[in-house]
């Protein structure tokens, strides 16, 4: 039985000019019914909305860069979508070596979307795979999951997106050797619960609001990131809820808190780790760095380095911190059973 799908058989045309919304859903339609996989030949395939179905694969050949798409691309050509990529309910479903751009039409637009009404709302796990892909110019999130179960991010670049990069309310989740880029919200914002996930070896940079934050959940993982040139906290945690049982080990904070005319609502944004309401929160082995943009110009940030109140059971323990931040290397309101040591600092304005 035939299982592998090229959309240029059921009539894509991928001159970047025509609609091949109807095409491409008959190609996902196909693999659909076999549990196949769909082909993307190098091209720019102007699209609408896009269903996958489950145990399916949409493979494209990737070749993008950090400046530009690569060979396989999908341009998104309906402003009133709710996104370019539907993968709810697509369990299993995979997708791969593909460039998805929102040419940032209409308003809140996402790329690769996900929802349910309710947590656990498919009654079995979800487990979605995105591999390889450049998700960018869509002005909703680059991936919006909305109460998933289980799924993962890998080797992709999710860019310049109105929203977040990521946006995920739910839990299970790995994301590992990623781009989050200049992201007009944040590189991966938590929902209302954002639980299990392991953040491991991604570049964060030039995000506007933060590069990463979690306002309520449990069980975060956060180790071997570099995070630069936030505008905002490079990680925030609580704030929101409750944030418990995480561990930031490893990783280099460069450059994070810098205001770029904007008004922060407390001070302590200007800074590299803030964390408001944790428990049960481990930050050790981490380092920071105070600095300015590429080109030597901008404002210099952060004003502050890890910043811990209303707070039980955290240790900021290990860390150094010279030239760490602008004002105050460490700032801790004193409530709560917490550990601050032999973090190593050094102010130099």
């Amino acid at each position: 039985m035939k299982n592998v799908f090229d959309i240029t058989d059921f009539g894509a045309v991928g001159d970047g000019l025509t609609d091949c919304t109807a095409a491409i859903q008959r190609a996902l339609d196909a693999a659909a019914e076999a549990e196949g996989a769909v082909i993307v030949p190098p091209g720019r395939y102007c699209t609408g909305t896009l269903k996958m179905g489950k145990r399916t694969r949409l493979q494209g050949y990737s070749a993008w860069n950090f400046r530009a798409d690569g060979s396989s691309v999908l341009l998104l050509n309906d402003p009133e979508a709710v996104c370019l990529l539907d993968i709810t309910g697509a369990f299993g479903c995979s997708v791969a070596g593909l460039c998805l751009d929102g040419r940032k039409l209409g308003k809140k637009v996402h790329g690769i979307y996900l929802y349910w009404e309710k947590y656990n709302g498919g009654s079995e796990e979800d487990t979605p795979t995105v591999d390889d892909c450049r998700v960018g110019n869509f002005t909703g999130d680059g991936l919006h999951l909305e109460h998933i179960w289980c799924f993962s991010v890998r080797h992709s670049m999710l860019h310049r997106n109105g929203g977040a990069g990521l946006y995920m309310d739910g839990w299970d989740a790995f994301i590992i050797d990623n781009w989050f880029t200049a992201n007009r919200h944040c590189g991966i914002l938590g929902g209302p619960c954002a639980a299990s996930v392991t953040a491991t070896g991604n570049r964060v940079e030039w995000n506007r609001e933060a590069g990463f934050r979690f306002g309520n959940g449990d069980s975060l993982n956060v180790t071997g990131n570099f995070f630069d040139r936030s505008f905002g906290p490079a990680l925030w945690l609580g704030g929101g809820g409750q944030f418990r049982d995480t561990a930031v080990t490893c990783n280099v904070f460069r450059r994070s808190g810098c205001p770029d005319g904007m008004t922060f609502t407390s001070p302590y944004e200007s800074s590299h780790v803030l964390m408001d309401h944790v428990q049960n929160v481990t930050v050790s082995g981490n380092t920071f760095k105070w600095g300015v943009n590429d080109d030597g110009g901008g404002t210099r940030s952060p004003d502050y380095g890890v910043c811990l109140s209303d707070s039980e059971a955290v240790a900021v323990q290990a860390n150094v911190l010279y030239e760490g931040a602008l004002k105050q290397t460490v700032v801790y309101d004193g409530r709560g059973n917490n550990l601050i040591r032999d973090n190593l600092s050094h102010m130099d304005r």
